[in-house]
């Protein structure tokens, strides 16, 4: 009875609670180690992090004025479309699909699992099989939950955010207290020369940017947002500033309480923090972070279901992806899709080669959307946009994202070479059957496909356009 199309229901404050939750999420608890490990120093690792902060910010600043620029939702996707162009779009949505969402969503998920289940076998590890069956279940909850409600999915990605942010408290509280207490014994020789590694300071990055992640999320929504000119800005700058100061704090209350040996030597950096700092934390706080993750894998499957959707209706995608369902107003089919590649790359993934093999080609595609906005006013000098950033700010971004990836190369040729494998294996799928017309004898069976679908999932064609 009702027109079908996704509602405007991301106020500012679920906007921030989505910022929030996908950045805060197994990233400051996991990568820790992959920080360390591959800067080789406390003083370096904290570098590290500091400098992560500070490009990740230039990264949100940049995408808030492409949000304001460009009015549609889809986020790195659609600002390469409508900038660069649409074969390096597909190249990203195809990189997206294969490798750099679902192995993201996996390491996610792993993170879960194995937080969920370190208070009931501590202290030994939980076992490999135990951990992937409950990292499973845990993302199954989030697809139901997303393919269900709109609502819902955001005011449970608002509750966990707080949760989040709990979780960060009783980590920095405890050792902000014993470092007031002059316990710096961690801190000496901070940058101790003997042990740096700089050949894999790329390493190092991705692992501290992949805990940043999520500062891009709004640019997935904007549709969907509640007055987005003024919010998409506003829940940027707040929400990345709030994870800067809360990321630094933790790690330097981490290395106040653990010696180096205890970071890279353990699966689960804060509980063993909740440990040796305080012992009537340590059921409490791997249950929080196992929340945290949870609240990530939502605004994860939140997001990227636009971003099929978006990749549908602009012609790249099929057709049943840009589909909502009629009573529920989600974009059932899109949400559903990546089902089948979380479940493969969890039941045989390992977190930190999940980590190194999906982040090569985010941080290629994420560099090539600030390029576009670059090219953007190049083009477009007459648009006046509502939130303008230095050019300094995009330019330094992408320069670093590319020079990084480019080192990466050297770091970790196995899996950043199957990566760029991936993204290179797209070359020929586009021209083959994005570029050309679909010949009748495809074009046929693939309507009768998704008409049966859509009678199936009860999906129709989004009918008004709110961008």
């Amino acid at each position: 009875q009702e027109p079908v199309f996704l509602r405007k229901k991301i106020t500012l404050l679920r906007a921030f609670s989505l910022l929030i939750g996908s950045m805060i999420g197994s990233g400051i608890f996991i990568s820790p180690k992959g920080v360390l490990k591959n800067s080789g120093s406390v003083g370096l690792s904290l570098v590290v992090w500091f400098a992560c902060g500070v490009l990740s910010m230039f990264g949100a600043l940049s995408y808030a004025e492409l949000g304001t620029r460009i009015t549609k939702s889809g986020g790195h996707y659609i600002y390469i479309l409508e900038t660069l162009g649409r074969l390096p779009s597909f190249l990203f949505l195809w990189a997206e699909f294969f490798a750099i969402r679902p192995a993201n969503s996996a390491v996610i998920s792993l993170a879960f699992g194995s937080y969920m289940l370190e208070p009931f076998f501590a202290p030994c590890a939980p076992p490999v099989h135990a951990v992937k069956l409950v990292s499973l279940l845990g993302y199954y909850m989030i697809l139901a939950l997303n393919s269900w409600s709109v609502t819902w999915s955001g005011q449970l990605q608002t509750a966990l955010s707080v949760v989040k942010l709990l979780a960060l408290a009783l980590i920095i509280v405890p050792g902000m207290m014993l470092l007031a207490q002059g316990h710096t014994e961690n801190f000496q020789d901070a940058f101790d020369r003997q042990s740096l590694v700089l050949d894999k300071l790329p390493l190092a990055f991705y692992a501290g940017m992949f805990a940043y992640s999520g500062w891009f999320q709004t640019s997935f929504v904007r549709e969907e947002l509640v007055r987005p000119e003024r919010n998409i800005p506003l829940a940027v700058i707040v929400s990345v500033i709030t994870v800067i100061v809360g990321y630094m704090l933790t790690n330097v209350s981490y290395y106040t309480v653990l010696e180096t040996q205890d970071v890279l030597a353990s699966p689960a950096v804060a509980v063993s923090f909740a440990q040796q700092a305080f012992k009537s934390l340590t059921s409490v706080i791997p249950i929080l972070v196992s929340l945290s993750c949870f609240g990530t894998m939502n605004g994860g499957i939140f997001t990227f279901s636009r971003t099929l959707f978006v990749a549908s209706r602009e012609g790249q995608w099929p057709p049943l992806f840009s589909m909502i369902h009629i009573r529920r107003h989600t974009p059932l089919p899109a949400v559903m899709l990546m089902f089948p590649l979380v479940t493969t790359m969890v039941c045989i993934g390992d977190i930190y080669h999940l980590l190194n093999f999906f982040s090569f080609s985010r941080w290629l595609f994420i560099g090539l959307a600030t390029l576009g906005l670059i090219v953007h006013r190049y083009r477009h000098p007459e648009l006046q946009s509502t939130f303008k950033v230095p050019l300094f700010i995009p330019i330094s971004f992408t320069i670093i994202c590319l020079f990084t990836v480019a080192m990466s190369f050297y770091s970790d040729p196995v899996n950043i070479s199957i990566g760029c494998t991936i993204v290179l294996s797209g070359f020929p799928v586009y021209y083959l059957i994005i570029h050309k017309q679909m010949s009748d004898c495809f074009r046929s069976p693939l309507y009768y496909l998704t008409h049966k679908l859509q009678l199936l999932l009860e999906v129709v064609q989004q009918e008004v356009k709110t961008y």
